[in-house]
């Protein structure tokens, strides 16, 4: 692996010292079609390596932990090669840029130099290349997934759930967080941001009744991955697992008439249209964040069988859990047109877990936004989904042989 400057391409990498408190202050893209260049201002040299992966085509830059100081709509569009970018925390101590393309690249020049005022200028010279060249990407070697973060949850600090406390295990599940942001609202509220501070409003809530175990996949801006979430509730053995979303759509004409809250639950075949979409958008959380992605295992023959006992069960529980909070919600909000819909979730294939995706509202309505923005709103949803899921817990207890 070649070390160019401070930056390492192809997994290429840019070693330059470093210490605490690296900021980026600036980003730019400027070119055409044929060769674009991406820059980043950094108040310090850091270490980066710099990957490609295709399907969709990206440029990823990883590094060190440092802060993102640019306007909250920075990457939500592009000039020539480069569609968008994204940035944030991507694991405990590291952040990592995803540059989306419109088409194969390669990368003609990497390097670091110096800026005025001390600081440093990391630039990338991507230039127009073709499918085969550009094959599965340089990083294409990589795992999809990676271990659970030590930070997940209530902290490394804190003892896992146990069933032998005899108190029901709830899961909640933040969407999106550190380098995928999930939805952009109308004033530029990242989703990300809303629906994590609406899972500790929950939390804060369910710890309060002092009959749950009440776990976190998540407690501060960081990616998660989707088969990290997933095993992160299979290892807590949980009893409830709840997906908290918040979604926007594109199309402007429809903003305005749009909103409300939904709870989904998990189905192979969408209940609508709207639905699948919405499956299909949560799906590509992965690769959002600048994971290769995997093509899942079918399950077929004996084993699809067998399990197929236990989700039916376990379908029958989500449902009623869907149906609690959706009365419980309406009292607290206002819900969609159709507040209750299915669709393919990854988040939600859990085989013996009951599972739900809560979208709170929609970030493209202003009306919505401002709510998912507002403490009081957030603490009062939180109480309606706190009383939902006790009155969920009450009636399995009550239906238990």
């Amino acid at each position: 692996m070649a070390l160019i400057g401070g930056l390492a391409l192809g997994c290429q990498i840019l070693a330059l010292p470093a210490q605490a408190g690296v900021v980026v202050t600036g980003a730019a893209i400027t070119g055409d079609k044929t060769r674009t260049e991406f820059s980043m201002t950094l108040s310090q040299g850091v270490t980066v390596e710099v990957f490609t992966l295709a399907n969709p085509y990206r440029v990823i830059l990883d590094m060190p932990d440092v802060t993102f100081e640019l306007p909250k709509d920075a990457g939500q569009s592009g000039q020539g090669l480069i569609s968008a970018y994204r940035y944030g925390l991507f694991a405990a101590r590291k952040s990592r840029v995803v540059i989306d393309t419109v088409s194969p690249v390669s990368i003609e020049k990497a390097e670091m130099t110096a800026a005025p005022g001390g600081a440093v200028k990391l630039l990338l010279s991507l230039k127009s290349s073709d499918a085969a060249s550009f094959g599965a990407g340089t990083g294409a070697s990589r795992t999809a997934s990676r271990p659970v973060q030590a930070d997940l949850g209530r902290g490394a600090d804190s003892p896992r759930p146990s069933r032998r406390t005899g108190r029901p295990v709830v899961v909640i599940d933040p969407g999106h967080g550190g380098v995928d942001p999930g939805a952009l609202g109308a004033s530029n509220v990242y989703e990300k941001d809303v629906v994590l501070a609406a899972a500790l409003e929950l939390f804060a809530e369910l710890e309060k009744l002092d009959r749950f175990d009440v776990v976190l996949t998540r407690s501060t801006d960081v990616f998660v991955s989707l088969d990290d979430r997933l095993e992160f509730s299979r290892s807590r053995s949980a009893d409830l697992f709840v997906s908290l979303h918040a979604d926007a759509i594109a199309d402007k004409r429809f903003t305005s008439q749009v909103r409300g809250a939904t709870v989904y639950t998990l189905s192979d075949r969408a209940s609508d249209e709207a639905a699948r979409r919405m499956a299909e958008k949560e799906n590509s959380a992965d690769a959002i964040a600048g994971l290769p992605v995997l093509k899942e295992e079918e399950e077929g023959g004996v084993r699809d069988i067998l399990i197929d006992l236990v989700k039916r069960e376990t379908a029958n529980f989500s449902m009623d859990a869907s149906n609690s909070l959706v009365g419980r919600l309406k009292q607290a909000t206002q819900l969609s047109a159709k507040p209750q819909r299915a669709a393919a979730f990854k988040v939600l294939r859990q085989t013996g877990t009951p599972s739900v995706l809560v979208e709170l509202g929609y970030l493209s309505n202003k009306d919505d936004e401002k709510r998912l923005s507002s403490e009081s709103w957030r603490r009062k949803v939180a109480e309606s989904l706190a009383a939902a899921i006790s009155a969920y817990f009450d009636r399995r207890t009550a239906l238990a042989p």
